[in-house]
């Protein structure tokens, strides 16, 4: 198979070189192993929750049996208040959450790789990308390689000025114009809003760059050494519009994390 090459732009938007592309680039499209390993992901951040397994059972109730003319349910001694049983006041939960329960799912750690290869790739589809509902310029070529000059953006003002040259302002706009109140009591829980994925930004190096981009809707910044499934495929879905800088290239084929 021939090298892929991808053309390199710079902070004006212009094209000023060609690369060749890593082979994890090359990897064949799996969205299967892709939601295994972000299921898996996203799970292991998850706390366990449970109850107290005595909950509702501090009491001296006691069932007195047959013969005495009333429900069979325990009482507590010395009285006829009923307790201990579900349907009673204070008593336990007929099945309460359990704390040994399992809710990580686990997944091997060669499939882990492979999916985020596959996730790599991915992101290089325009017809993919544009599934997704992500909004950019046609004539740009995926993946978006730009020079490492935009490691050192540190304002984000420069910031804005850049995406809106590259033309990926417009889906910045689309996750601003997407967040929404979440429905439910989760608003009430420190997660009021509901916000659409946009961009996601991968650096070398964190020279400024990261402060700058972080804080646009729905735009996320790493660095290539900590790139994951979550990033790459939020919601275990592939193709989301990524751009990397010369360097983050450059680190992925050095680390070879993912041959």
């Amino acid at each position: 198979m021939a090298n892929l090459e991808a053309t390199v732009y710079d902070l004006e938007g212009n094209p000023v070189k060609k690369i060749t592309l890593p082979k994890v680039f090359e990897t064949p499209l799996r969205p299967d192993l892709i939601q295994r390993a972000f299921l898996a992901s996203f799970t292991a951040r998850l706390q366990p929750q449970g109850r107290d397994p005595m909950a509702g059972k501090r009491t001296t109730a006691e069932s007195w049996g047959v013969g005495y003319g009333v429900a069979r349910v325990p009482r507590v001694k010395g009285t006829s208040r009923a307790a201990l049983a579900p349907m009673t006041r204070g008593g336990r939960r007929a099945h309460p959450p359990r704390v040994d329960k399992v809710i990580v799912e686990r997944v091997n750690v060669k499939e882990k790789r492979l999916a985020i290869a596959s996730a790599i790739a991915a992101t290089a589809n325009k017809e993919l990308v544009k599934a997704r509902g992500h909004r950019f310029n046609d004539d740009l070529s995926l993946p978006l390689i730009i020079i490492d000059d935009l490691e050192s953006i540190n304002t984000t003002i420069d910031a804005k000025k850049f995406l809106a040259k590259l033309g990926l302002w417009q889906d910045v706009e689309r996750a601003k114009e997407g967040t929404k109140i979440r429905a439910g009591k989760g608003k009430m829980r420190g997660r009021r809003y509901k916000e659409p994925k946009s961009l996601l930004i991968v650096l070398g190096e964190d020279k400024g760059a990261f402060k700058a981009f972080r804080n646009l809707p729905g735009v996320d910044v790493t660095l290539a050494k900590n790139l994951s499934i979550k990033h790459l495929a939020p919601g275990g879905v592939p193709g989301r519009l990524t751009l990397y800088t010369e360097n983050a290239i450059a680190k992925l084929i050095s680390e070879r994390r993912f041959e």
